[in-house]
Order: C-alpha cells, then sequence, then structure tokens
C-alpha cells in the first residue's frame, strides 16, 4: 500500500491568519487609543509614541507567550481602557499622572499573577456593574459620529456610509473599511488645504515620560482602567481560547502582559491584554490552518505588530490631523460593538437592575467630584445601592 505523505505545512496561510488579526485588531481600534491619550493630556507627540509603544509591546509579548506555549495567544491594547481614558477628563499633573496611573494598572496585573487573592477581590466586583460603567462610559464617544455627522456632514457622512456598507457584506472589515474611507477623506482634506501636519510628526520616535501620581490619577484612571482591563479583556480573552480548546497560562499571561503594559507606560501607552473579539481569528477554524499549527499565525500576528510599530507616528500624525471630528467619528462607530456587550451583560442583573442604572447613568454623566472622573463615582454608587438595595432574608 502507498503511503500518503502528509501535506507541507502552509506558510502562507499561517502568514495570512496572523496578517488578518493584525491589520483587524490595529485599524479597529486604534482611533480610540489616540482619542483617549489626547483626553489625558497627551501632546500628539507622545500620543503617537503612545500608540508605537502599545504596538511594540503587543508584538514582543504575542510572540513570547505563543513561542513559550505552542498555543495561539495573541495580545491586543484595551480598547475599553482607552475609552475609560476619553472620558476621565485632565488630571493635576497632565498627561505624566497619566502615566504613572498607567504605571500602577501594569503593577496590579502583575501582582494579579502572582497574588492569586487580588484576582479574587476583582472577581467579587459584581460584573454587571463592572459592564455599566463601561456603558456609560463608552456612550458620550459612540454618539461621537452623530454630532461630529451633524457638524461636519460632507467630512463625516462618507466614512459612516463606509461602515454601514461595511457591516452589510464585510462584517469583519467593517470598522477597517471606514478607516480607509476616512484615510481617502484626509486626503482630500490635505489636497483642500483644510487639514496640516508637521513632517517631523511622521518620523519614527519614542517619547520616554516621567510619571508622577496624584489621588485623581489613582481612584480616577488606574483602579478604573484596571478593573475593565481585567473584567473586559483579560476574563473574556480566557474564555474565548478556552471555547476554541486552548487553556491559558494565567499567571504567565498576567505576568507579561502586566510587564509589558510597564514598558509601554513609560513611553505613553496605557495598557495591554490577551485579546478577546480578535483571538478567533488566529485560533479558529476560520483561520485555514491546522489546529497545530496555529500558534504560528499567532507569532506571524505579533511580528506584524512589530512592523507596524514603526509606521505608528504616521498613522497616528495623519489621524490627529483628520477635519470635522472625523478621528472621533471612527473611534466612536469602533466602540458600538463593545458598547452593546456591555449594555447586554449589565441589563442582565434584573434583580440589581437600579444599582446598575444609576452606575451606568453616573458613569455616562462625565462628571468629575475632588478631581476624580466619573467611572470611579460610578462604581462607588452602584456598591452603595446594590448594598443598601440588596433583599433581607426573611426569618423563618
Amino acid at each position: 500500500m502507498q503511503r500518503l505523505e502528509a501535506p507541507p505545512p502552509s506558510v502562507p496561510a499561517e502568514a495570512g491568519a496572523g496578517l488578518v488579526t493584525t491589520l483587524v485588531g490595529f485599524t479597529s481600534s486604534f482611533a480610540v487609543v489616540l482619542t483617549g491619550l489626547a483626553a489625558v493630556g497627551a501632546s500628539p507627540a507622545q500620543a503617537a509614541s503612545g500608540l508605537a509603544a502599545l504596538c511594540l509591546a503587543v508584538g514582543l509579548g504575542t510572540v513570547a507567550l505563543s513561542v513559550a506555549t505552542r498555543r495561539p495567544i495573541t495580545l491586543a491594547w484595551s480598547t475599553p481602557g482607552a475609552a475609560l481614558l476619553a472620558g476621565a477628563g485632565s488630571l493635576p499633573g497632565g498627561f505624566s499622572d497619566a502615566v504613572g496611573a498607567f504605571l500602577l494598572c501594569a503593577a496590579a496585573i502583575v501582582v494579579t499573577g502572582l497574588w492569586p487573592r487580588l484576582g479574587e477581590l476583582v472577581a467579587r466586583i459584581p460584573a454587571a456593574l463592572a459592564q455599566a460603567m463601561l456603558a456609560g462610559v463608552l456612550l458620550p464617544l459612540c454618539l461621537a459620529p452623530i454630532t461630529a455627522a451633524a457638524a461636519a456632514p460632507a467630512w463625516v457622512l462618507p466614512t459612516l456610509v463606509l461602515w454601514v456598507a461595511g457591516l452589510r457584506w464585510w462584517q469583519r472589515w467593517a470598522v477597517p473599511v471606514a478607516f480607509a474611507g476616512a484615510l481617502v477623506t484626509v486626503g482630500v482634506a490635505f489636497a483642500a488645504g483644510q487639514a496640516h501636519v508637521d513632517a517631523a510628526a511622521l518620523t519614527p520616535s519614542l517619547v520616554l515620560v516621567a510619571p508622577s501620581l496624584s489621588w485623581p490619577a489613582v481612584v480616577g484612571v488606574a483602579l478604573p482602567l484596571y478593573i475593565v482591563t481585567m473584567a473586559s479583556q483579560n476574563v473574556p480573552g480566557v474564555a474565548v481560547l478556552a471555547s476554541l480548546g486552548y487553556s491559558v497560562p494565567w499567571r504567565a499571561s498576567l505576568v507579561v502582559t502586566g510587564a509589558g503594559s510597564a514598558l509601554a507606560g513609560v513611553a505613553g501607552g496605557h495598557a495591554i491584554n490577551l485579546a478577546a473579539i480578535s483571538a478567533a481569528l488566529a485560533a479558529g477554524e476560520e483561520s485555514g490552518v491546522a489546529r497545530e499549527r496555529r500558534w504560528r499565525s499567532a507569532v506571524w500576528a505579533g511580528g506584524f505588530y512589530l512592523v507596524l510599530a514603526a509606521g505608528a507616528a504616521a498613522v497616528a500624525g495623519i489621524a490627529l490631523a483628520a477635519p470635522g471630528g472625523l478621528l472621533g467619528a471612527v473611534a466612536g462607530v469602533a466602540l458600538i460593538a463593545t458598547l452593546g456587550g456591555a449594555v447586554q451583560g449589565a441589563w442582565a442583573d434584573a434583580p440589581g437592575r437600579v444599582a446598575v442604572v444609576a452606575t451606568f447613568l453616573v458613569a455616562a454623566s462625565g462628571v468629575s467630584i475632588a478631581g476624580i472622573g466619573a467611572a470611579f463615582w460610578a462604581l462607588v454608587v452602584g456598591l452603595v445601592l446594590r448594598a443598601v438595595l440588596r433583599p433581607r432574608a426573611v426569618a423563618a
């Protein structure tokens, strides 16, 4: 009987799956990162540096975990965390305070990996309240496409039309298609003299920021950033890979993502974590790669992130020069699916619905008390109401 030879490994398929993972992850949310960093005081150069640093941390961390475990473990930056920054407001020490908060969040992630007790404490925060807080933070950002379209329809509406067309025919690529349309719009704006960018801003560079800390930065940025990164990214990331038949080394993943967040933090990046939505692009059947070789697709994805790091400054410079609220509109449509998931997760808690709604409203209000942003106060209000309104046991 003639022995059948196994087909040769498909390197193009592995690289293709990695490229799709990287492009979807980057183009679907980089605008949210730039918007969030700018909101907490980053200059255009610092925001570009933060984006590049996040690409480097995501790329290196993905390669390290995938090679070490032989599993398709991909990382991403914290998109909900970036959205939270967009609503945090200014800090007493400016962007230096924000960087201090990033480093504190990174340290907490590492400690969570080394000391499981901290993870247990975070898990005691009701998931519905964490989702309600996230939904409230996202709501103003998701309204940006509407307000921008009303204020500057000529610049924004073509991008929104492309986004809808993407949802209809190329759902996975809806946001990247909208981003491509935005790039064309920016090109038209440059040609018409409606947008300008300094050529020096397009040069790749990392801008190191001396960290500082203030009480508003600790409780208004670091704590909420840690909570949403853990609850909305790391935990779902483990669940996604588990649904595909892969176990995730929890301790190693948190140590790597925490250390990567710290390295990115000093250059202006906020946080990295296990990929959730984009994780299946390299690890799922749709990748077209044999199961035992899908970890190689993750390695390719990490490598492509390293390539993108070199071009992050140019992408950031062009995006930040976009006219008519176009950057905010792209960020808003990128977050609509996340908002929908957060609302669904929050609303599932019927007994605690009053606390959930109150948490959502406080977070969406954008109110700042004692210099501390709305995300922190939303959690405080939700936890207090949940405790006060909890049904009491009836004595027999």
